[in-house]
């Protein structure tokens, strides 16, 4: 039985995503409940929210990608749909009661760190301002549209929208349809606008590596089972954690292993592309792994379809009636869909974060991002990141590392508690000291290889993935070492 902290500090969670969701309800279980989360839309849900494109489903394991200490057991696919995966956020602020704790339409504009009080204080874009001791960010790192830089983007006629906002009002059937980009949200849409369009002209830069999708309803005595017979639910999570987890041994230090799977995306589709030009244009030029691995049953019967015309020549403008490659070529559009991924390397943005002594967030990264553990920086006592640098992962679930990060901020709480009113910034040392084992830890491994990706910031600095094992990031986050803070009492 937790207690109850009668004083217990107020907290501010930017964001009602997995990492805000899952958060609160760990607070609310150790007895925190002076909580108040901020969404700034009208729903909760973050990118499951966000993504609703026709075939919008999770790469990973719908077992594996929900809480620990919240299974379902009744997922109707091994990777669950969009509307499942929201359905089950959804559920889960009804169990644990955080509809009383999120305030919707409050997206922050601004935090400032006010040094003689240890308080946060979070304006938002209507004005208002909120106090906190306790500022926790949860705002994901796929939540910016990125918008290509094109010239005559704004002078296109037809309709145009990015597939984090899709426009459903929109009907594509027997329209012509550029799509700009070839990333994860593509692979899944364009198989289903391909069988409305009457042509689709697919922009590409570069080709992804595509692996069959290992999916399928799941049959009803499999739903009785995990329903049943709890203990089979949790070997089958855990057999899923180590089977992903084992591929970190490719990503990070044995890159040749990756020519296996290379081998089978080949394979995949030379079985599926008849056309020899698509073909060639469909299989990367890079070693495999160093961008995003996708996963899809029906990338490549798509691109086989006759309507779909795959081009690889450089965009050279946006006419007002379609688009102009750089050879000159003129592709008429209605409309325009923008697969250009997110800018994910770009952590709170938009928000401007001001923390002690006016250290302004974004010229504390200008070099790039960096947090001890992922969690905190230098300089801005009592907040909290979640899902911040280089804790991504290419090859097993994030909501493993939000758990863990969930831990690490519990136990820093705790560690709070015996300091009342004091502040506690991690001592820059320490972050820098982490840091560079991050970075040491991300040589030679295959994102190391000199393709461009999401994983790299503007400088080219790998800023997003954990170079490892995630329970090495697990036994790193599972206590707070006090010693690498500073514990500061208000300045007044």
């Amino acid at each position: 039985m937790q207690r109850a902290h009668t004083e217990s500090p107020s907290i501010l969670i930017i964001g009602t995503g997995f990492g805000g969701l899952g958060m609160a309800i760990q607070l609310k279980k150790a007895g925190y409940h002076n909580i108040t989360l901020l969404e700034k839309a009208s729903r909760v849900g973050g990118t499951w929210r966000d993504n609703t494109y026709p075939g919008a489903a999770c790469d990973v394991q719908s077992h594996f990608y929900s809480y620990s200490f919240e299974p379902k057991h009744d997922w109707s696919r091994k990777f669950g749909l969009q509307s499942e995966i929201l359905g089950y956020m959804e559920h889960c602020v009804e169990k644990y009661g955080l509809g009383e704790h999120i305030r919707f339409n409050s997206e922050v504009s601004q935090a400032n760190f006010d040094q003689r009080l240890n308080r946060w204080n979070v304006t938002l874009t209507s004005g208002e301002t909120l106090t906190a001791r306790i500022l926790i960010t949860a705002t994901g790192q796929l939540n910016q549209p990125a918008c290509p830089k094109i010239q005559g983007l704004d002078h296109f006629r037809g309709r145009m929208f990015h597939s984090a906002r899709w426009d459903h009002d929109y009907d594509l059937t027997g329209k012509k349809v550029a799509v700009i980009g070839t990333g994860a949200s593509a692979i899944q849409f364009v198989p289903e606008v391909a069988k409305q369009a009457n042509t689709l002209n697919l922009f590409q830069r570069s080709a992804a590596w595509v692996l069959p999708k290992p999916d399928r309803p799941f049959k009803p005595w499999e739903q009785w089972l995990f329903s049943k017979l709890p203990i089979w639910d949790r070997l089958y999570r855990y057999l899923i954690y180590w089977k992903n987890e084992s591929r970190a041994l490719a990503f990070t230090r044995f890159n040749g292993l990756l020519e296996i799977f290379a081998r089978q995306a080949r394979k995949e589709a030379q079985k599926r592309v008849t056309d020899p030009e698509k073909l060639r244009k469909i299989i990367p030029d890079y070693q495999i792994g160093c961008k995003r691995i996708l996963i899809s049953n029906d990338w490549y019967p798509a691109i086989n379809q006759t309507n779909v015309n795959l081009v690889t020549d450089a965009i050279r403008e946006v006419a007002p009636d379609g688009v102009v490659t750089a050879d000159g070529a003129h592709y008429p559009a209605d409309a325009i869909i923008l697969a250009t991924g997110f800018r994910a390397s770009e952590f709170l943005s938009p928000i401007t974060i001001i923390g002690r002594n006016g250290k302004n967030l974004n010229e504390a990264w200008k070099n790039g991002a960096v947090a001890f553990k992922g969690i905190t920086v230098s300089g801005f006592p009592n907040m909290f990141m979640l899902y911040g640098p280089n804790t991504n992962l290419a090859h097993n679930s994030i909501l493993y590392m939000l758990e863990s990060q969930f831990r690490y901020v519990l136990d820093c709480l705790k560690a709070l508690d015996k300091y009342p009113g004091a502040a506690m910034d991690v001592r820059e040392d320490r972050q820098e000291r982490f840091s560079q084992v991050v970075q040491t830890g991300l040589e030679g491994t295959v994102w190391d290889t000199g393709c461009t990706s999401w994983y790299l910031d503007e400088n080219g600095k790998n800023t997003v993935n954990w170079p490892g094992f995630t329970f090495t990031y697990r036994f790193a986050t599972r206590h707070v070492e006090t010693a690498d803070y500073q514990f500061l009492n208000p300045a007044h």
